[in-house]
C-alpha cells in the first residue's frame, strides 16, 4: 500500500454486521419505522502516478458510529445552510446539477457545495479558485488549517468561507459518477451521491496527524484501485459495498481525465439494498451489482426463523 501513515494497526476485513438479520425481521414485521435518509457527498480523488492512477481513501477511526474501521473517500452530509445561500460558483449551474443528479436545484447546490467542502474538511484540497478557470495552488499554512477547523467545526458555512477568501467554487471540476442510499434497516441511512475529482495542480493532499483534531480518519492513502480491491479480497482492508463497487469501477482508466470524463456517461440510479426472507435464510440484494448477494440466517441462534 503507497504513502500511508497511521497511528493504529490496520483493520481486518470483516462480515456484514451481525445485527442486520433482527433489523431486517423488524422491518419486514412492521415494527422498524426507516429512518429517512440524509442528503451526503463523497469524492473519489485521483491523481497520475507512474504506475497509473490513484485515489485517495481515508481509515475511517473505530470510534465512529458508522462504517468504523472502514476505507472510504472523503465525505460527509450536506449542510442546509448551502442550500438556498448565495455561493459563489463556476461551472455548470444550479439547474443543470438539479438535473444531472435528480434533484431540486437548492439541493443540488447543497451537494455539490458537501463534495467539495468535505474534500477541503478531510483531505485539505479545495476545488476552489479566485476566479473562473483557476484553482488555488496552496491550502498549507496556519490561516487555512484554522478555517478548516472552523468549518469541520460548524462555525463557518462554505459561503462564508468562500466569500472570506474571495474564492469561487469549481463545479466544473466534478463529475457525477453514482448514487447509493443506505438500506431502509439501518439505523443511519445516507442518499449519497459520489463524485470523482482529479487532484489540482500544486496541491496536495494534508499529511495525516496534521490537520485538525477532530478530523474522522485515522489513516490516509493513495492507492491505486485494483490494490485497494486486492486489499478487500485478502482481508486486509474494510470497505461498504458502495466503496468497493466505485473502485472496480474505476479501474482500467489510465488517467485522472480519462475517468472525469466518464463520468458523464455513468448511470445514477440510486443503488438500494433490498431483503427478503427465503428457505430460512436472509437474502440481501443490491440492483444491478449481484456480486454482493449475501445470505445470513434469518434466526437468531438457538430461535425459530419467523
Amino acid at each position: 500500500m503507497a504513502n500511508a501513515e497511521s497511528d493504529e494497526p490496520q483493520s481486518r476485513s470483516q462480515a456484514f454486521p451481525p445485527e442486520w438479520p433482527a433489523r431486517i425481521r423488524a422491518l419486514a414485521a412492521g415494527e422498524l419505522t426507516p429512518v429517512v435518509p440524509r442528503r451526503a457527498a463523497t469524492v473519489m480523488l485521483l491523481r497520475d502516478a507512474p504506475a497509473g492512477v490513484e485515489v485517495h481513501m481515508l481509515r475511517r477511526r473505530t470510534s465512529m458510529a458508522f462504517a468504523s474501521g472502514a476505507y472510504a473517500y472523503p465525505g460527509g452530509g450536506v449542510d442546509p445552510r448551502d442550500d438556498e445561500a448565495h455561493v459563489r460558483w463556476a461551472g455548470p449551474g444550479r439547474a443543470d446539477w438539479a438535473e444531472r443528479l435528480g434533484v431540486e436545484e437548492s439541493a443540488a447546490q447543497a451537494v455539490v457545495c458537501a463534495a467539495v467542502r468535505e474534500t477541503y474538511e478531510e483531505a485539505g484540497v479545495l476545488l476552489a479558485g479566485p476566479e473562473e478557470g483557476t484553482v488555488v495552488a496552496d491550502t498549507t499554512g496556519a490561516d487555512w488549517e484554522a478555517d478548516r477547523a472552523a468549518l469541520i467545526a460548524h462555525e463557518l458555512s462554505f459561503a462564508e468561507f468562500l466569500d472570506r477568501r474571495g474564492l469561487v467554487l469549481r463545479s466544473d471540476l466534478l463529475g457525477a459518477w453514482t448514487r447509493w442510499i443506505t438500506p431502509e434497516f439501518e439505523p443511519r441511512r445516507y442518499d449519497t451521491f459520489f463524485f470523482v475529482a482529479a487532484l489540482p495542480a500544486g496541491q496536495r493532499t494534508l499529511v495525516h496527524g496534521r490537520g485538525p483534531e477532530r478530523t474522522e480518519a485515522d489513516l490516509s492513502v493513495w492507492i491505486r484501485p485494483e490494490e485497494a480491491v486486492a486489499g478487500q479480497e485478502k482481508g486486509e482492508m474494510v470497505m461498504l459495498p458502495p466503496t468497493l463497487a466505485t473502485l472496480r469501477a474505476l479501474v482500467g482508466h489510465p488517467s485522472a481525465a480519462d475517468a472525469l470524463a466518464a463520468a458523464a456517461r455513468q448511470d445514477l440510479e440510486p443503488v438500494i439494498a433490498r431483503a427478503r426472507v427465503e428457505d430460512g435464510e436472509v437474502v440481501l440484494t443490491w440492483p444491478r451489482h449481484a456480486e454482493f448477494t449475501t445470505r445470513m440466517p434469518a434466526a437468531e441462534p438457538g430461535r425459530p426463523a419467523d
